[in-house]
C-alpha cells in the first residue's frame, strides 16, 4: 500500500507531539529546579512535624527564600555579561551549598526517619528534630570536606594502558594529562603554580591539557594560566579547547596556550618517535566549537588525521567523551578527555551520565578504541569536591611486543 502524504504528516504529528511536550517540559527545568532545590529542604528541616518555636521557623523560612532569589541573581551577575567575581563566588558557593543539603534533606529525610519510626525512637516531633539536625551535620561535614578536596592539588593517579598496535620502541611512554583547571573567580595562580610542579616530578613524555582551562578571558585569567608555561615534557606539550573556551574568546586561549609553549592541536597531528617507532598524537576543537561561530574553530577528526599514516596507533585529544563516537568510527586508538569533573558533587554524576558515555576511569568502545576520562584537575563553580576527587593522570602506554622499565 502507498504511503499517502496525509497519512504521513498524521504519522509526524503523532510522534512529534510527545517530543513537542518534552522540550516544552525542559524550558522550565530552570525555573522549577532551584524552586525544588531551595524548598525541599526548607520543607524537610522545618515543616515535617518539628514543631519548632515560631521565631525558628520564620527565620529559618526567610533565609531559604533568600537563597531562593539570591542565589539565581548572584550567578547571572557573576557569569553573565557582568562577569562580577564576587557575585559568582556567592552564586557558585549556595549552589553547591544548596545541592549537598537537597540530597540529604531526601536521603535522610526519608531513610532516617524510617528507621527512626521502625526502632520507634521518640515521638513524631522528636524524630523530625533528629532527622533535621542529622542533616544538618552531614551536609556541614561534608561540605568542609569537599571545600578542602576542591582547594587541594591533585593525588596522580597512575595506570598502565595497553595498546595493541603501539611499537615496542614506544613502549612505558609517560604520558600525563591535566584537564578542567577551570582558573576562575577563586584566585588560584598558587594552587596553579603547584600542580605544575607535581605534573614536572613526573618526568612526563608528553604532556596534555584536554580543555577548560579556565572561565573568563585569556586577558583575565592570564596570571593563574601562567604557571603552565613552567611544565616540562622531554617529547610535547598539547593542547585541544574545551567547551567553555567557548564561552570566553577561544582563540585567545589558543594564543596564550601558543605563547606558553603549548601546541594547540586544532584539528590537526604531530608525531611522537621513539626506538624506531611512531604514535600519532591528534586533537580536536570542542564539538561545540562550530556553533560558536569562530571562523575555522570546529570538531573536524578527519582533518585532524589528514596524511597521518594509518597503520600507526593513535592517540586523540577530546574535551568531551561523547565524541568517542566518531573517535571508534575511525578506529582511534585512545581517546583522552575530561569535561565531566566525574560529577564533582555526588551524587550529581547520575545527571553528566545522561549526557556523556563515560563519568571517569576506563572505557572500551567497540573493537579497538579505549577512553580514559578525568575527573578533572580543578574544579567549575561551586568550590566542592564530593566523592568525586580531583586527579593529575599519570598513564604509562604499554605495547604487548615489548617491556621497558617506567
Amino acid at each position: 500500500m502507498t504511503e499517502t502524504s496525509d497519512t504521513r504528516s498524521a504519522d509526524s504529528a503523532a510522534r512529534g507531539e510527545p517530543r513537542g511536550r518534552l522540550q516544552r517540559l525542559m524550558r522550565y527545568i530552570p525555573l522549577v529546579a532551584p524552586v525544588l532545590l531551595w524548598a525541599v529542604p526548607c520543607w524537610v528541616l522545618l515543616h515535617t512535624g518539628q514543631r519548632w518555636p515560631l521565631p525558628v521557623t520564620l527565620i529559618g523560612t526567610a533565609l531559604f527564600a533568600l537563597g531562593l532569589i539570591g542565589m539565581p541573581l548572584a550567578m547571572a551577575w557573576g557569569h553573565g555579561r557582568r562577569q562580577q567575581d564576587r557575585a559568582a563566588i556567592v552564586g557558585d558557593t549556595l549552589l553547591g551549598s544548596i545541592w549537598v543539603l537537597f540530597t540529604w534533606s531526601v536521603l535522610l529525610g526519608v531513610l532516617l526517619r524510617l528507621a527512626l519510626t521502625v526502632a520507634g525512637v521518640g515521638d513524631g516531633q522528636d524524630r523530625a528534630r533528629i532527622v533535621t539536625w542529622a542533616v544538618l551535620g552531614v551536609a556541614a561535614a561534608l561540605l568542609a570536606w569537599g571545600y578542602a578536596e576542591a582547594r587541594r592539588v591533585p593525588r596522580v593517579r597512575r595506570l598502565d594502558v595497553l595498546l595493541p598496535r603501539l611499537g615496542a620502541g614506544l613502549d612505558g611512554t609517560r604520558v600525563v594529562l591535566i584537564t578542567d583547571t577551570h582558573y576562575g573567580p577563586l584566585d588560584r595562580a598558587r594552587w596553579s603554580a603547584r600542580v605544575c610542579e607535581r605534573v614536572n616530578a613526573l618526568e612526563a613524555d608528553l604532556v596534555c591539557h584536554t580543555g577548560d582551562i579556565a572561565d573568563g578571558t585569556a586577558e583575565r585569567r592570564r596570571a593563574q594560566a601562567a604557571p603552565l608555561g613552567t611544565v616540562q615534557a622531554t617529547r610535547a606539550r598539547v593542547y585541544v579547547t574545551g567547551n567553555h573556551e567557548y564561552y570566553s574568546e577561544a582563540q585567545g586561549w589558543v594564543d596564550l596556550m601558543d605563547e606558553l609553549g603549548w601546541e594547540p592541536l586544532r584539528n590537526r597531528h604531530l608525531l611522537l618517535e621513539r626506538g624506531g617507532d611512531s604514535l600519532v598524537v591528534a586533537g580536536v576543537d570542542d564539538v561545540t566549537a562550530e556553533s560558536s561561530g569562530l571562523a575555522g574553530h570546529r570538531a573536524h577528526l578527519a582533518g585532524a588525521l589528514d596524511g597521518a599514516d594509518s597503520d600507526l596507533p593513535v592517540l586523540l585529544l577530546a574535551h568531551q567523551p561523547k565524541f568517542i563516537d566518531r573517535a571508534a568510527a575511525h578506529g582511534i586508538d585512545l581517546q583522552l578527555s575530561g569535561h565531566t569533573h566525574g560529577g564533582q558533587i555526588w551524587p550529581f554524576h547520575y545527571l553528566v551520565r545522561l549526557d556523556q558515555p563515560a563519568v571517569a576511569g576506563l572505557s572500551r568502545h567497540g573493537a579497538r578504541t579505549l577512553l580514559y576520562t578525568s575527573r578533572g584537575t580543578g574544579f567549575w563553580g561551586p568550590p566542592f569536591r564530593v566523592f568525586a576527587p580531583s586527579e593529575i593522570t599519570l598513564l604509562v602506554l604499554r605495547s604487548p611486543r615489548g617491556s621497558t622499565p617506567s
